[in-house]
């Protein structure tokens, strides 16, 4: 195969992966902050200056381990759950929280629409690197 064939696969490849890794982030992040505000910010903070409170701030929430961010005293099944978030854990654990995690603190009745799932990702990722 010629160098350039060779190269010409490789970016496919990559660019194949790369929206792969991104394609869950269809959703809508406007309609998320929208949704993240209405359910989750009472408790939940997230953007340049989010502390924890109630609830631990939400940064750079993807391929954080569960229980592991400063400022919040977690829960021991949280710290012991092992869990690292990406969009299948978030999702499983957004749908049902105490079924993920049996003796959280969070106390929620969850969300099951796939849509509104979507948008909510959609603007945690978005957020994924504010410091």
């Amino acid at each position: 195969m010629k160098r350039s064939s060779l190269r010409r696969l490789a970016v496919t490849a990559l660019m194949l992966s790369v929206a792969s890794a991104h394609a869950w982030a269809d959703g809508d992040p406007k309609a998320g902050e929208a949704l993240f505000a209405k359910t989750c910010g009472g408790c939940h903070k997230i953007g340049r200056y989010a502390q924890a409170a109630f609830a631990p701030q939400l940064n750079g929430i993807f391929g954080r381990l569960a229980g592991s961010t400063s400022g919040y005293v977690y829960s021991s099944a949280m710290k012991a759950s092992g869990i690292t978030w990406q969009r299948d854990t978030l999702i499983a654990f957004i749908k049902d929280p105490t079924d993920v995690v049996p003796g959280t603190n969070m106390h929620f009745w969850g969300i099951s629409d796939a849509q509104k799932l979507d948008d909510l990702l959609a603007w945690l990722q978005a957020n994924q690197d504010v410091k």
